[in-house]
């Protein structure tokens, strides 16, 4: 063991220690990975269970962060559908409850198998097993090989960090030292919860700091009070990666983001007037000795755990007024343009991975889907009300038209980004189909635009076109709907090769309506009909015939992904 006493000695300790938990944090991450290249899939079906009721949500929050082993994760992502508007504040409240309740998960699992066993002995031999998956592709089982070789990597830094931190029961004068600062009362309890706090803010996982704390109670280096005072901080500082996500958010968003943090700081204030009653509570259901070090751990994961569920308990009765006072302090700012959009690539090393940043595009997706039909939704009533003035109906497909382009660069970028993180093949594939998608929406929302303004110059110019062609259009426009509105459907759903003829079919519907509405105006001017009409009438039959195209080739896109 290392002299703590000398300088040198100290340095080479303290670099030791940086460097085992630099181990312990990248096999996280590894496994983390994996976890999620794994169960992507999975994670769909479950979000689907986010909007029934607040218990489901929390449910859902919980087998999440089970799932991908981040707390942090769960959260950025309910802020972010919350900012898309898939999911309500008081859904998202409880997605959140769940989380802090999955995130305990971790704390056992370091708890049970790096202290209770020798796990180093192991880890090697699992890296080992993982390095085959990992390395031929044949196997196509390289997020399997990223689990087992995390997970060994993992283990090996927590027993690296174990034997770098001195035992300080071997170490009596700086025990002594120590109880100085130990236990005061309550302005200790308040300062070790700032101490986990800012631990949390610095590895960026709460995950990562509960393992710091165990290895350090389990060493001796903190008691059993402090260690737990550490615990509740570290609930209070994973807040900050959903708060930081929601800055460049809508009004909804933050206040989600708030929510987070005020459930975490009330619990932190309840559990300080119940703070010892609590660890006697404990003490008295966790065999073991509460400041040995074979029970410190579990102690602490159960600690951790308890906290969790009954803050989660007091509290799911109260998600309306938690949210309620989230929109006090989040006021709705000044009137935004709806041209104004941001979507940035937010990467916080262990929190975020590119498979739920996949994710997050896709409800990016969504929301331009849902804007395109929109505009040709506006473009539908403008033409079939000629004597609405429609001033207000130009403006605002304008706005809707540089939304669109925003969102196109905004997104590619994004996805660009996602691409150059470690992906699977198949997302890989989803990111190349999505990006395709983003630009035929673009697409859509300039023809949609083009469409608009033909209109406004048919009542401008009072242009009139005749009953029959008009009342010949009323199909075509509703086939190019019943296209738009079938993508929509199958974007979070798979595609299948009937889905792909139906989309066929759909095209070839818009294509033999504009061949019959062309030759139906080549007969009209034949018949000494108005020139500048039937060219104006051409021209919206040929953008919108552009929406069936463009529809086609998101169906081929959608297609493409897994």
């Amino acid at each position: 063991m290392l002299d703590i006493r000398g300088g040198g000695d100290m340095v080479l300790t303290l670099l030791h220690i940086i460097g085992s938990l630099g181990l312990f944090l990248l096999g996280m991450k590894i496994m983390s990975d994996g976890i999620q290249k794994t169960a992507g899939h999975r994670m769909h079906a479950v979000l689907n269970f986010m909007t029934k009721n607040r218990f489901t949500s929390v449910l859902t929050g919980f087998s999440i962060t089970g799932l991908i082993q981040s707390s942090s994760a769960t959260t950025v992502m309910a802020v972010s559908f919350v900012n898309a508007g898939l999911l309500s504040l008081i859904q998202a409240s409880g997605v959140i409850m769940g989380a802090n309740i999955g995130t305990t998960v971790t704390g056992w699992i370091v708890a049970i198998f790096g202290f209770k066993f020798n796990i180093s002995a192991i880890s090697l031999p699992v890296i080992g097993i993982g390095l085959p998956f990992y390395f031929v592709k044949r196997f196509r089982k390289e997020s399997i090989g990223e689990i087992l070789m995390g997970f060994g990597i993992l283990f090996l830094g927590l027993s690296m960090l174990k034997d770098s931190v001195p035992d300080i029961r071997n170490n009596p004068e700086v025990l002594a030292f120590l109880t100085q600062y130990t236990w005061k009362g309550i302005s200790s309890f308040w300062l070790f919860v700032s101490v986990g706090t800012v631990l949390t803010v610095i590895v960026q996982s709460s995950s990562a700091a509960m393992a710091i704390t165990l290895t350090l109670a389990y060493l001796g280096w903190i008691d059993f009070q402090t260690a737990a005072a550490i615990v509740l901080g570290e609930n209070i500082g994973t807040t900050i990666t959903a708060y930081l996500a929601s800055l460049n958010a809508n009004t909804n968003a933050k206040r989600a983001s708030r929510v987070h943090t005020l459930f975490n700081v009330l619990g932190v204030v309840w559990m300080m007037f119940f703070f010892r009653l609590f660890i006697r509570f404990i003490d008295f259901i966790v065999p073991g000795d509460i400041e040995g070090q074979d029970g410190i751990t579990s102690h602490l994961a159960m600690f951790h755990t308890m906290f969790n569920i009954i803050n989660t308990a007091l509290f799911i009765g109260f998600i309306k007024q938690l949210a309620f006072l989230a929109t006090k302090l989040v006021k709705p700012g000044k009137l935004e343009s709806l041209t104004e959009y941001d979507f940035p690539y937010i990467a916080t090393s262990l929190q975020d991975t590119p498979e739920l940043n996949i994710l997050k595009a896709e409800v990016e997706l969504k929301k331009m889907f849902q804007i395109v039909e929109d505009m040709f939704s506006a473009f539908l009533t403008v033409f079939d009300n000629p004597k609405k003035k429609m001033k207000n109906e130009v403006e605002q497909l304008k706005e809707m038209e540089e939304i669109t382009d925003r969102m196109q660069e905004a997104i590619s970028l994004y996805l660009v980004q996602c691409s150059n993180e470690n992906l699977t093949e198949s997302s890989a594939q989803n990111v190349t189909a999505m990006i395709r998608i983003v630009d035929e929406l673009e697409s859509i929302g300039d023809s949609c635009y083009n469409l608009i303004l033909l209109t406004q110059r048919k009542y401008d110019k009072k242009i009139k076109f005749s009953p029959e062609a008009i009342e010949a259009l009323k199909p075509y426009k509703a086939a190019v709907m019943e296209f738009l509105k079938f993508n929509q459907s199958k974007l979070n759903t798979p595609f299948s090769d009937e889905d792909l003829r139906n989309a066929y079919n759909l095209e070839k519907k818009i294509d033999t309506f504009r061949d019959s509405l062309k030759r139906l105006s080549r007969k009209r001017l034949k018949g000494g009909a108005q020139v500048k009409a039937e060219l104006l009438y051409l021209d919206i039959l040929k953008h919108i015939e552009h929406i069936g195209d463009f529809s086609l080739n998101i169906s081929k896109a959608l297609r493409m992904i897994g």
